[in-house]
Parts: C-alpha cells; structure tokens; sequence
C-alpha cells in the first residue's frame, strides 16, 4: 500500500505519516526495489487508530497507546485510556456542578449577590474549595485567565466569588485536548462579566456540550483501537 493511498484515505499528508514513523508511533516499514514505502494493513490499522484517538483523547495519550501495543503491553494500554475516560467523566461531572450552582446564584437576591460578591478568600482556601492545585491558580493569572487582587496589607492574593467562578469553570477544561473550542471557552470565560451570572451559566453549558462531544469522539477511538488490536492478534 502506497503512502498516497493511505494519505487520500485519511486525510492525512504523506509528510505526517512520514513523521509518525520517524517518531516510532507506527512499525518500521519495507521499501519497494525503487525505494519508496510500502505500508501494509496494519500499517494503516495503525494509522487509522491514530486518526481517530487524537480528537478524543489528545496526540500524548494516543503515543503512549500505540507505543504500548508495539511492545505487546495491551493491559497498560487500556488503564491508560480508562484512566483519560475517567478524567472526562469527572470533568463533565463537575460541569454540571457549575451549572447547579450558578442556577442557585441566579436566584438569589441582587442584595444578597452584592454582599457576597466580596467575601474574599485566600488561594489556598480557593484551592480547598475547587481542588484546583494553588500552582494552578497561580498560572492561571500568570496568562491572564482570571485576575486576582492583593490585599494592601499583606499583599496576598484574594479571591472572591466572581473569581472563584472563573476557577471552576476553569476546571472543568484542566485535561480537554487542545482545539479551537477549548481556547474560544477558556477565552470567553476570562473576560467575563463578574456580575453576570446568567453569561457564566452559558458558559459551562456550552462546556458541558464540548465534553458530551469530547465523549463522543473517544467512542470513535475505542472503536479503531479495538480494530487495531485485532490486527495485532492482542485481542479475539
């Protein structure tokens, strides 16, 4: 099977596929008397797995994946794809955590929004609350995903709930594979509206559907994993 035939059949130029061997994701593969590659089926069994995980599961996890199965180490292989399912699950579990709590909000009287909206609160006790790792606070100002206010006496940071929101909306993205959706959300969720409440809600709802298309899109991958693993003789 020629480069170019697998190339059409994927989508993918001939230079990636080239690069996914150099980068061992695919066997070594034989060269015709003039020179050029040939792949085989499980070449392409190989590639199409490729294809298809990275949407769901991001280019790192889906290198470990197909490393794994050149070496004959399909149970830490699939750990490892339990592992990044679990994780989306939590995220979406989260989202919808969101969602609850930012419908509460908006019920609450415009009084009493304003009286909380500045009840501070330290990063570690932010990072109590969200279980989002202090580091991760930090970094998150660092690129101007929230801004956070220090207090004049002592010049720690201070959270207050407006903040706090942006934190937990935050979260729910920690492990998305990268992609334009993510960045738009991440974005969006950085310049909002402290006060408004209803625009956050949107939001994490948006995000609750990019993680139901997330979950979707590691079906597809399960689906031509198992197909690979076939090939390979690793499962019946």
């Amino acid at each position: 099977m020629r480069p170019i035939d697998i190339s059409r059949r994927l989508g993918l130029s001939t230079s990636t596929l080239r690069n996914y061997e150099r980068q061992g994701l695919v066997p070594p593969c034989q060269r015709s008397q003039a020179g050029y590659r040939m792949y085989t089926e499980e070449h392409l069994a190989y590639f199409e797995c490729m294809e298809a995980m990275s949407l769901g599961f991001g280019m790192e996890i889906t290198a470990q994946v197909v490393r794994g199965l050149q070496a004959k180490k399909m149970d830490s292989v699939l750990w490892l794809v339990t592992n990044s399912q679990a994780n989306l699950y939590r995220d979406r579990q989260l989202a919808e955590s969101n969602i609850q709590m930012l419908e509460s909000q908006e019920k609450e009287t415009s009084s009493r929004e304003e009286s909380t909206e500045q009840e501070w609160m330290t990063i570690g006790e932010a990072s109590a609350k969200t279980s989002i790792p202090a580091s991760t606070i930090r970094h998150w100002e660092k690129i101007g995903l929230i801004t956070l206010v220090r207090d004049p006496q002592n010049g720690y940071r201070r959270i207050n709930r407006s903040q706090l929101r942006k934190i937990s909306l935050l979260r729910t993205l920690r492990s998305a594979v990268y992609s334009d959706t993510v960045v738009q959300l991440k974005q969006a969720i950085a310049e909002l509206n402290h006060e408004d409440v209803a625009h956050a809600r949107k939001i994490a709802h948006e995000t609750t559907q990019y993680l139901d298309k997330m979950n979707q899109r590691q079906l597809r991958g399960m689906y031509y994993l198992y197909a690979l693993c076939r090939s390979l003789h690793l499962v019946e």
